[in-house]
């Protein structure tokens, strides 16, 4: 049987369904998109096989996420967020800013793809007085990301959805693409060493680029 706080508080009850160990990170890496079992393996690498089926088991059954198959020729099967599962992102929100606030422990480990375009997406600044519109193809290691700006504001970020036309495509791994939107590094210098390469509009990407926050 499934542990319970056996509480009749919505903080205890929430905690029921979201608080086992993995649950939330395997929401996350939902949250831009349905992924199939593969992949959420390979995003959460700590996490073994029979943990993974029983958190994609105990979230389905509470109705936070939904199990659906493709049509042929894929005919795999993907795991997505329901309407209600979708609801927990003011909960990212809140808990991304008190993490980045830990007074004793420092950010440490590894971030997957998801993690760099969720961060642009969650500190992107808005640009009314410079507006401009584009649309994105970014490629990081094996994920294909459509990004779009629509008058200065960030109107979408979602994986597995690749423009028919972008004014921009990024090919790059996600840790030099992390390093640019960081200010770690330039992007003149990921594109000269040949660690990302771009197409189109060039001014475009260094205006998303600029936008995020540091």
């Amino acid at each position: 049987m499934k542990r319970t706080y056996g509480q009749a508080c919505p903080i205890a009850h929430a905690l029921d369904m979201i608080g086992e160990r993995w649950a939330l990170l395997v929401v996350r890496e939902l949250r831009l998109g349905p992924r199939r079992y593969a992949d959420l393996q390979a995003a959460l690498p700590g996490i073994g096989p029979s943990v993974l089926t029983q958190r994609l088991r105990d979230l389905e059954e509470v109705g936070v996420l939904r199990r659906q198959t493709l049509p042929p020729p894929a005919a795999s099967k993907i795991y997505e967020l329901t309407e209600w599962g979708a609801e927990l992102e003011p909960v990212f929100a809140a808990l991304r800013v008190w993490g980045m606030r830990s007074p004793v422990v420092p950010l440490a480990g590894e971030i997957s793809a998801d993690t760099v375009l969720l961060g642009l997406r969650a500190y992107f600044v808005p640009q009314p007085l410079r507006p401009w519109t584009a649309t994105y193809r970014i490629t990081l290691d094996r994920e294909v990301y459509r990004v779009d700006v629509v008058d200065g504001e960030l109107a979408g970020v979602v994986r597995g959805q690749s423009p028919p036309s972008a004014d921009v495509a990024v090919e790059s791994d996600h840790m030099t693409l992390q390093s640019v939107l960081d200010r770690g590094r330039s992007l003149e210098s990921a594109i000269e060493d040949g660690t990302l390469t771009l197409s189109g509009d060039v001014e475009a990407f260094r205006r998303l680029v600029n936008a995020r926050a540091r």
